[in-house]
C-alpha cells in the first residue's frame, strides 16, 4: 500500500502528508467539509448525515496509508513527523 501520511511521533495515529497524494486527499477533505458548511448551514440533518459519512472514509484513507501504521509512539520511531 501507498504511504502517504507521516505517523505521529508522540501517541496513536498520523502526521501531515509525505507525498502529493495526501495532500490532495486532505485538500479534498476539507473542502468537502467547508462546503458541506457553507451548502448545508440552515439543514442541520443533512450537514450532520454527510459529515457522519466523509469523516469515516477519511479516516479509513489515513490509517491505510500512513507510514509505518498506527501505533502508539514514544517519539523514537523514525518514520514519523
Amino acid at each position: 500500500m501507498a504511504e502517504w501520511f507521516y505517523a505521529k511521533r508522540y501517541g496513536y495515529g498520523a502526521s501531515l502528508p509525505c507525498s502529493w497524494q495526501g495532500w490532495v486527499v486532505l485538500a479534498l477533505f476539507l473542502g468537502l467539509m467547508i462546503g458541506n458548511a457553507v451548502l448545508f448551514e440552515d439543514q442541520p440533518a443533512v450537514f450532520t448525515a454527510i459529515t457522519v459519512t466523509i469523516v469515516p472514509i477519511f479516516i479509513v484513507i489515513i490509517w491505510r496509508t500512513t507510514k509505518g501504521g498506527w501505533k502508539w509512539r514514544s517519539g523514537k520511531d523514525k518514520d514519523t513527523l
